[in-house]
């Protein structure tokens, strides 16, 4: 999950200047939405739009439509063209994505993933891997690995495919088998998973010999809740020492994260700083509800750890409310904000950079481990979890 939103205060923005606009457009009679709109941007921090000649656009369709021997599906050439168009600003998370493509990333938001195998998937690189292998899911059960990637779906090569087009051809009715081939290491295996309805929270707690392990998974609308109500859990029943699992967590909402980090923190403690440019956006303290303040804490972190999970772990390893053992994060420290499109489609639009209590940029560094233990290569780490090992070591 590639996402950090803070679309409401863009969108009230937005709906204040489009309020004006068409009180202005009351008495500027034939004046330019655009001309107008680039008037008063300034007034409401906004950026001045220079408008695009799209007639070699226009004129590209019309000769197109003019002379193609077939039919024309027009809605898949505007969605290929505002891809296009978006690609073009070279940020790779800068994405159109059409009404089906914008329904999977919702779900992912949300973790509805519906009937499937039970796996979260991720692109890393050019290619796209699994991050987590949901417990008592089809997919552990079948052999599937955490570090799999993913090269086939029913024999037909996905490898050049996004994460939306392979969930999509995984996902299935419940009951029914799909062919899933990998790449681990130098081997390509291939594995038959009979899909199932999946259950997917984004937080679970676990408990062994006086050690809490809270894994969060996502950061979506449940996850502050969820992960407040295990904290006061391990509060009340006096547990002195906690794991917070972020390994495989490609991030969510800032909110979510906003209510992880305050767990352990003192009230009004800075979590991280939002910039554009130079210019500081919003600072995002802690809350003071804090039941996990002074317990020992170990983060784990790895490669896939992104977004919102490296601003917790950013902010308790630099309030030394925590100690970080694994691998360094991701670096994704961006905000991307959503607009609704027409029919249906979505633009996830970047914003913003976040930046740590001490102001480092997080997409330049990512956030590195106090003690680097790194993961055996083809391996699930939950076959031979060293990382947790050392953390247990520590908390000794």
């Amino acid at each position: 999950m590639e996402f950090m939103d803070r679309g409401k205060k863009v969108e009230r923005s937005t709906l204040v200047l489009v309020s004006v606009s068409m009180l202005v457009l009351g008495f500027a009679g034939g004046s330019r939405i655009d001309d107008i709109r680039n008037l008063i941007a300034p007034v409401f921090g906004l950026k001045k739009v220079e408008r695009i000649d799209f007639s070699n656009v226009e004129k590209t369709y019309q000769a197109l439509a003019s002379n193609f021997d077939g039919e024309i599906d027009k809605q898949k050439i505007i969605d290929g063209a505002s891809k296009g168009l978006v690609e073009a600003v070279g940020d790779k998370y800068t994405e159109y994505m059409t009404s089906k493509e914008a329904e999977e990333f919702n779900k992912s938001l949300s973790g509805d993933v519906g009937t499937g195998i039970g796996v979260e998937l991720a692109k890393d690189g050019d290619s796209v891997k699994v991050v987590r292998v949901l417990a008592k899911n089809p997919a552990e059960s079948s052999g599937i690995l955490v570090g799999d990637v993913i090269s086939k779906v029913n024999g037909e090569d996905v490898s050049k495919e996004n994460v939306s087009e392979i969930s999509k051809k995984i996902r299935g009715d419940a009951g029914t088998t799909v062919k899933i081939g990998v790449v681990r290491g130098n081997e390509k295996k291939e594995f038959s998973v009979t899909r199932a309805k999946i259950e997917n929270p984004s937080v679970e707690l676990s408990k062994k010999d006086g050690v809490a392990t809270l894994s969060i998974y996502r950061f979506d609308s449940e996850t502050g809740v969820l992960a407040k109500k295990y904290a006061e859990e391990i509060k009340n029943e006096g547990i002195s020492k906690v794991i917070l699992d972020l390994r495989g967590n490609g991030g969510g909402y800032v909110q979510a994260a906003k209510t992880v980090a305050s767990l352990w923190l003192e009230k009004n403690a800075l979590i991280v700083s939002e910039k554009t440019g130079s210019k500081t956006v919003e600072e995002i303290r802690a809350t003071g509800d804090n039941p996990l303040k002074g317990i020992k804490t170990v983060i784990l972190l790895d490669g896939s750890s992104a977004s919102a999970s490296e601003i917790v772990a950013g902010a308790l390893k630099e309030h030394k409310a925590a100690q970080i053992v694994g691998e360094k994060s991701y670096g994704k420290g961006s905000v991307q904000t959503t607009i609704d499109m027409p029919n249906g489609a979505l633009l996830k639009v970047t914003i913003a950079k976040w930046f740590t209590p001490s102001g480092k940029n997080i997409s330049n560094n990512g956030i590195s481990p106090d003690i680097k233990v790194s993961a055996p290569k083809g391996e699930s780490y939950l076959l031979n979890d060293i990382q947790k090992n050392k953390a247990l070591e520590i908390l000794k």
